[in-house]
Parts: C-alpha cells; sequence; structure tokens
C-alpha cells in the first residue's frame, strides 16, 4: 500500500495505552510523509466558497471603530488590496451591527465584492442582526450564552443536559437566520475564553476546547443547516495545534461532517516574534493538510497581515505534486494530542532534562577576532579582560575547515569537521562533525574520536542497519539531522520515527537552511519545519545554516548571523521549550479596542523586555482580556477609555487604573512578586 492511499484508520499511535487517550487511536492526517489536503465539504461565504476544492484563503480584521464607516471602508480596501479575501469587522453590539450595513454598501458601491464577516461577543442579538447583513458571522461558544464568573461548578449528567438546553434556545434563532440568509457562520473556540460550564467539566485543555465548539455544531446538524467554519485559537502554538488536529478526529468520529477549518494564532504578538509563533502553529497544521482559511494575529496595521498568511499559504499551493519519496509511517509512536518530550539519554549538554541547545553556522565566515562573535550574544570586554553572554547567547558554533584563531569563551564550544579535526585532536577543544560514513569508517577502523561527544550529520537515508548498529553502543553521539527534500518537516519527522522504531535515545538536532528563500520568509519557513517538530517533542537542538549569497563567494554578514542566531531562540521560545526573553502576548486589535494597543506595547515592551521568562499580555478591551491571555502571568488591559485593569495570571488586581500610571502600577505588581529586576542590574551589549 502506498502512503498516500492510508486511511487516517490504517496509521496507529502507539506513545500511550489507548485507555489513557480521550479519543481512540486513529490519526487525524491521511498521511504524515505525503503532503494530502484534508477534504472537507464546501462553505459558500458571498462570492468566495471555502474548503478543499478552493484555494486556502486569507483574511484579517479591521482595527478601527466600526461605527467610523469612511474609516473602515478606506482601511478594508487597504486590507483587500494586500490580499485579504474575508474582511472580520466587530459588532459588540446592535449599533456597530447595524452599521455593517453602510460600510457594505460602501464598499459594493466603489467596486468591492469581499465578504464581510461581523465578529460577535456576548450579544446574540447583534449576531442575529448582522446575520441579516453581512455574508458570515462568527461567534464564539465560551461567551455568546454564557458569562465567565471564573467558578468551577460540579454538574451531574442532569444539570449538564439543562445547560445544553439553555445553550440551545438563546443559539436556535440565529442558526435559524443564517439557514434562511444563506449567511455562513464561524464557531470560534478561543482557549482563553472557554465557559466556567466547559472548564469545570473538560478543564482548561484541548479537549474543552473541541468539546465547546461541538456542543453549537450539534445543535446546527440538528437543524440541518451545514454552512460552518470552525476555529480552535490559542495564543499558545502546542495548544493550538493539539485541539486542531483533535477536532478533525473528534468530527470523523462522530461522524458529523468534515468542515472547513479557520487556522489561527492568536495575540501572537508584533514583528519577528509575531511571525514566528504564527507560522509555528499555522505552518505545523498546513504540513498536515490542515486549514483551509488562514488569519495571521499581528498586532500591526491589519493590512501587514495579509502578506504573511499568503507566504505562508504559497508552500503548499504546489505541495502536492511534488514527490516525496518518503517511507509510509504506518505506527506513530508519538501522541499527537498530547506533548511529550522524546525521551533521550544525556550527551554532555545534549539530550536528557537539558533545554534544546542552539548551534550558529559559521562555517562560511572566517573566526578571527573576538568581534566575530558578538552576533551571536558573545561579548569581549577589554578592560576587565572578560567575555559576557546576554541570554541570547550562542551554545556551539561550527566553523567547518578553518577553526577559530584564539580561545573561545567559556560558555562556548566549537565544531568543525571532522578531516580537520583530526589533524588537530591533540591540541585543541573543539568536537568533530562526521559523515555517516566517516563514523561508520571510524568506528570499524577504531580511528580517533573524541571521548566524550560526537556530532554525526545524517539524513534520512543514512538510517541503515549498519549505521543503527554502530549507534546503538556509542553513547557520545548527537545527531545533525538535514533534508534536502521540499517536504522537509514531514522527512525529518520520519527520521524520527525511525530512530524511535529501533528504540535509539540518541539526541538529535535539526539543521535546516534556506539558500533560495528571502529573509522575509526564512523565520516562516523555520519556524515550520523546526517548530512542528519541537511542538511534538522532537529535537534537542537547532542549527540554522548560512548560504553562499549572489553573487558568488560573497560572505554571510554579521547581521547574517544574528538574524539566524535570535531566529532560532525565537522558534524555541514559541514551542516553549527553551524560554529566554519576556513574552508579549498581544491581541492584534480591533474597533472595540480602548487605546493605541501598537504604542503601548512598545511602551510597555521597552520597560520590560529584560524580565526573561515573564509573560506579558497586552489587551485592548475586555473581550480579550483574562482569557484570551491566559497562558500570561501578567495583563493589561482596557476597560474603558483612559481605564486599564490589571491581571496577575486570570485574577484582577487593579481596576479602573488611569492609563497613564498603568504601566508604573503593572512594574509595581511584578515587583511584589519579587519577579522584578531593575535595567540597570541587567547587562546590555
Amino acid at each position: 500500500m502506498t502512503d498516500s492511499l492510508l486511511s487516517p484508520s490504517s496509521i496507529i499511535i502507539t506513545s500511550i495505552p489507548p485507555a489513557e487517550l480521550p479519543i481512540s487511536p486513529v490519526l487525524y492526517t491521511p498521511s504524515l510523509t505525503q503532503y494530502t489536503r484534508r477534504k472537507t465539504v464546501t462553505v459558500n461565504i458571498g462570492n468566495v466558497p471555502m474548503g478543499s476544492d478552493y484555494p486556502i484563503r486569507v483574511q484579517s480584521m479591521t482595527t478601527i471603530d466600526t461605527m467610523d464607516t469612511a474609516g473602515s471602508v478606506e482601511q478594508s480596501i487597504r486590507m483587500i488590496e494586500a490580499g485579504c479575501e474575508y474582511v472580520r469587522i466587530t459588532a459588540p453590539s446592535v449599533k456597530e451591527a447595524q452599521n455593517l450595513e453602510n460600510i457594505l454598501k460602501e464598499l459594493r458601491a466603489r467596486g468591492y465584492t469581499t465578504p464581510l464577516v461581523a465578529d460577535i461577543h456576548f450579544t446574540p442579538n447583534a449576531a442575529e442582526l448582522a446575520a441579516r447583513i453581512v455574508e458570515k458571522v462568527r461567534i464564539n461558544p465560551g461567551n455568546y450564552a454564557d458569562r465567565k464568573r471564573f467558578e468551577y461548578i460540579d454538574y451531574s449528567d442532569a444539570t449538564y443536559a439543562a445547560e445544553l438546553d439553555r445553550i440551545q434556545a438563546k443559539f436556535l434563532p440565529l442558526v435559524r437566520i443564517c439557514k434562511e440568509y444563506g449567511t455562513a457562520m464561524r464557531i470560534g473556540t478561543n482557549h482563553g475564553s472557554l465557559s466556567d460550564r466547559i472548564l469545570s467539566r473538560y478543564g482548561d485543555t484541548p479537549v474543552g476546547m473541541v468539546e465547546s465548539a461541538l456542543e453549537f455544531l450539534r445543535i446546527c446538524e440538528d437543524e440541518k443547516y451545514y454552512n460552518i467554519v470552525l476555529s480552535m485559537k490559542s495564543s499558545n502554538p502546542q495548544v493550538m495545534v493539539q485541539a486542531y488536529r483533535l477536532l478533525v478526529q473528534r468530527l470523523d468520529e462522530e461522524g458529523l461532517k468534515p468542515y472547513p477549518l479557520h487556522l489561527g494564532v492568536t495575540e501572537a504578538g508584533e514583528a519577528e516574534d509575531g511571525r514566528i509563533k504564527s507560522a509555528l502553529g499555522i505552518g505545523t497544521l498546513l504540513e498536515d493538510g490542515i486549514g483551509d482559511t488562514v488569519r495571521v494575529s499581528l498586532t500591526e496595521e491589519p493590512e501587514r497581515e495579509a502578506p504573511v498568511a499568503k507566504a505562508l499559504i504559497e508552500r503548499y499551493t504546489n505541495r502536492a505534486a511534488v514527490s516525496t519519496a518518503i517511507p509510509a509511517i504506518t505506527t506513530y509512536p508519538i501522541d499527537p494530542f498530547h506533548y511529550v518530550r522524546r525521551a533521550t539519554h544525556e550527551v554532555a549538554n545534549f539530550g536528557g532534562q537539558n533545554v534544546p541547545r542552539v548551534i550558529t553556522d559559521f562555517s562560511l565566515v572566517s573566526v578571527t577576532d573576538y568581534d566575530a562573535l558578538s552576533p551571536i550574544g558573545h561579548f569581549y570586554l577589554p578592560v576587565p579582560d572578560k567575555w559576557r553572554m546576554n541570554d541570547l547567547g550562542a551554545d556551539y558554533i561550527y566553523t567547518g575547515s578553518s577553526p577559530a584563531r584564539f580561545m573561545l569563551p567559556n560558555g562556548l564550544k566549537e565544531i568543525v569537521d571532522y578531516s580537520r579535526w583530526q589533524t588537530l585532536a591533540s591540541e585543541t577543544t573543539a568536537l568533530p562533525l562526521l559523515t555517516a560514513n566517516e563514523y561508520v569508517t571510524a568506528r570499524f577502523t577504531a580511528s580517533l574520536l573524541h571521548s566524550r561527544l560526537n556530532f554525526v550529520r545524517v539524513s534520512l537515508a543514512d538510517i541503515t542497519d549498519g549505521f543503527v548498529n554502530e549507534l546503538r553502543n556509542d553513547p557520545t553521539i548527537v545527531l545533525l539531522i538535514t533534508t534536502g527534500n521540499a517536504h522537509a518537516m514531514p522527512e525529518l519527522r520520519r527520521l524520527f520515527v525511525q530512530l524511535m522504531d529501533q528504540q535509539l535515545t540518541t539526541p538529535v538536532v535539526v539543521q535546516r537552511s534556506y539558500p533560495t528563500v528571502s529573509d522575509e520568509d526564512i523565520p516562516l519557513y523555520a519556524a515550520t519545519d523546526v517548530g512542528g517538530l519541537l511542538i511534538d517533542g522532537l529535537g534537542d537542538g537547532i542549527m540554522l545554516s548560512t548560504s553562499q549569497k549572489s553573487p558568488a563567494n560573497v560572505q554571510p554578514t554579521a547581521d547574517d548571523l544574528k538574524r539566524l542566531n535570535g531566529l532560532a531562540f525565537g522558534i524555541l521560545q514559541a514551542a516553549r521549550t527553551r524560554i529566554t526573553k519576556t513574552e508579549y502576548i498581544s491581541c492584534p486589535s480591533c474597533g472595540r479596542t480602548l487605546f493605541d494597543l501598537q504604542e503601548t506595547t512598545a511602551h510597555i515592551r521597552q520597560r520590560t523586555d529584560h524580565l526573561k521568562g515573564v509573560k506579558i499580555g497586552i489587551m485592548g478591551c475586555i473581550v480579550n482580556g483574562p482569557g484570551e491571555m491566559a497562558d500570561a502571568d501578567y495583563g493589561y488591559v482596557g476597560i474603558g477609555r483612559d481605564k486599564i485593569a490589571l491581571y496577575r495570571g486570570q485574577q484582577v488586581i487593579k481596576k479602573s487604573v488611569p492609563a497613564d500610571r498603568a504601566v508604573d502600577e503593572l512594574i509595581d505588581l511584578i515587583r511584589e512578586d519579587s519577579r522584578w529586576i531593575e535595567p540597570e542590574k541587567v547587562e546590555t551589549f
């Protein structure tokens, strides 16, 4: 049987006993090694249908006040011209829902036919009005019929069933209006805004996220209304990926229709960090063949979101036509619905309980003086004659055949090609990098190897029986895995599966290089290829390699090295596998936002970006408040004009703080918890 013909039920998960799984052990995708887009029903949304028979769509959301008709129209046009195929607009109350008609009429009068989507929270009457006006409404099942009080309620089956009857009574009018008017609907679960009812029964989990949507979906299907899109968003890419996978499986198990899926990571943030986090979640699912529309949520102008979404999508436009030549995976030793890090033995500071390591590729750059290391976080201070390292200091450098010409700082180790290392072995602290053939030959001939740590670069084809036999008996090896396959992540995943099938616990570093990819797209590709593996617990390190520039023989610059080193740490942070900097969970703004979100985020970052490992949520309004920043340590939430609420976790600590004092009081709150560090005490370089 060829891999492309595998049905979901023919791929078995074996990572944990079936009794411990929340669902039966069949897989969420027909193939883990050949790109196959999930088949869905078609949903009609104005003149732009969605589903697997159509291209993956791009959408974004306006940030301007919905009552500003002219401003909303102009911003919508900028979004459309940037590539948006659906424009979402918030309708927090009936007056905004009514004004959608004016926005729609003006856009149509100016020749724009792009479908509009009304974004609804808390207000069923606004949804029912909007459904008569625009082509699609989005409702959040966590707050459409519930109010969150952060209370645990011990439901009996009877009382829970009564709650479902209450929800049905509130939701049915909207379903019937959508059915009558031909309006599409997105049932969009957000991890941070699950109802107390769902949290009480299922917990703050992907299982709860899926069940939250299915409760509303079952009502729709009972009414024979099927013009539905589903989403499972979270600011944590790991949770987001697990929830979508679980949703696909649950739809199949219950015999529900295969509805199209809208992909997005909520509150991803700004700049490169926001792009990395979005790509890690969205790209991982696109690799699985999951996703029919994409929204990248950035704390930037909305027209800047569409090009990022398009870049993610375009990677898969012709992917299915490219043969993979990757052996099929029929037994999957990884649980795709729960994070479990692959078990490895410790080799030096790789594997075991160590955080993933970062290796920077200097093979095309001469390391001739101390300044060469400053782009990767290692700084020589001549007056005290000491080295200092910042939070993004690389762990290793690979110098190829040209070793560094000076003694490296204690916090940094060097890797050189084996042929060069052999000539230096008695006089160097560097570590060797071998090819698979060099390694097998060295073992066979008892040639000199390092006593504690040797790197071996391999691709999938190198994992032969002979190689595995040598590896099994050598506790000094760390593998550096590479691929030239267009289906990079699936081939690397297949390599991990092969190691796990052989019960090998050798640590693995993932190496990727993108010689033909633009600088703007490299973060998206790398976050997908490496981050998608990290989300499944695969990988003990990352190496993003530089490439020869055009014209030939132009060396990578210091900026190139700095960018790739920072990208490696950014991917590890987004995957929650190594925290090295402050994390900001900031919403992309919308018409509900009560302050200048971009300016405020920049100000908070300026005051707090030295607080390594602290997560701060910055939310424009209460809709995106304690729920959406569920993963944050502290929260800054707009609750009125120039009024801010400050949170510790999901608990409000200070209410109605004047905006001009709010950042100072946020810092006071962090200080109360003994997590504040004065900036002048932090080394900066």
